[in-house]
């Protein structure tokens, strides 16, 4: 048997034995009996990415992986990340998000997609981009976006998606713990991958601070005539205190681009999306995407 029969032998005998596994699980009950409900959070700054790999390496695939040992999870969720230059955040969030998921039952990855470059940040567009990267590699059903600075307080706050899009971010310490406005729709946010498709994902055009939440928000209404919310106390966030990010500076032309939302939508999104991948690197905590998302117009 040459070494190219012997390694597909054993990719069969692999997913057969996946397949076995599968057929004896069970599925994971509609409420995991793993939460806990109300969360201490507490930021340690001496804590090392090194010390939250070998606190989660029991549990994760590589490309910061899981699925539920012991039952079948109907959700299987891409948690996406935008990011530059926040390693420090990185580890708070690894080191609280991923029990957090684990006690939900989610079948989950984490992927952290970087900015590559000096030049002025895009956070929608790498939304976007991890969006389509995300759907290349698994089956997903759901996905979340997240802030790296924002950590849950109630893990039965559950990073699935519902009926409609849903602002799970909605009671901040920053903001006294109440909704910032009734349209916000910002920090961390579900969506199932249809709903995703037809609001045409993020704007591309949204370059520094600010706008893009709120388009996607006016996306959101425009397609399915509003969005869910956790309760105030169950959606209940501590965010990581920093100054802006440089080249992250507020964007003048905001306001003028949501005025045109409705028009421009269709056009403007996943379906005009260009970027250039620079690298992948597959941890065990996560999958770091470099990517190029080019300049402003």
């Amino acid at each position: 048997m040459t070494g190219d029969e012997l390694a597909k032998t054993q990719e069969t005998k692999t997913l057969q034995t996946e397949s076995e596994v599968q057929k004896v699980l069970a599925p994971c009950p509609g409420t995991s009996p793993h939460l806990v409900g109300p969360l201490l959070v507490e930021f340690n700054w001496n804590r090392t990415m090194e010390a939250v790999r070998a606190e989660m390496k029991p549990s994760l695939l590589e490309g910061g992986r899981y699925k539920p040992p012991d039952c079948i999870s109907p959700h299987k969720v891409a948690i996406i990340i935008p990011f530059r230059n926040r390693h420090q955040h990185l580890v708070q969030w690894l080191y609280y998000l991923h029990p957090i998921l684990q006690r939900q039952q989610l079948d989950y990855g984490v992927y952290v997609i970087n900015q590559d470059g000096e030049g002025t940040f895009n956070r929608a567009k790498l939304m976007n981009v991890g969006f389509i990267r995300a759907m290349k590699e698994y089956s997903y059903t759901c996905i979340v976006f997240s802030d790296v600075d924002l950590i849950p307080m109630n893990d039965r706050n559950i990073y699935s998606c519902f009926n409609k899009p849903r602002h799970l971010s909605v009671a901040i310490d920053k903001f006294q713990f109440e909704l910032a406005s009734p349209t916000n729709f910002g920090g961390v946010v579900s969506m199932s991958i249809e709903q995703y498709l037809v609001i045409n994902g993020f704007s591309n055009e949204f370059w520094g601070w600010g706008g893009e939440d709120d388009d996607l928000y006016q996306r959101t209404v425009i397609k399915f005539q509003g969005i869910s919310r956790p309760d105030m106390v169950t959606g209940r966030y501590k965010m990581i205190k920093h100054e802006r990010d440089l080249h992250n500076e507020p964007n003048p032309q905001a306001l003028d681009m949501l005025s045109r939302t409705a028009l421009t939508m269709d056009e403007d999104g996943l379906s005009s999306l260009t970027y250039t991948i620079n690298k992948v690197h597959k941890d065990l905590l996560y999958t770091f995407i470099t990517v190029d998302v080019g300049r402003p117009h």
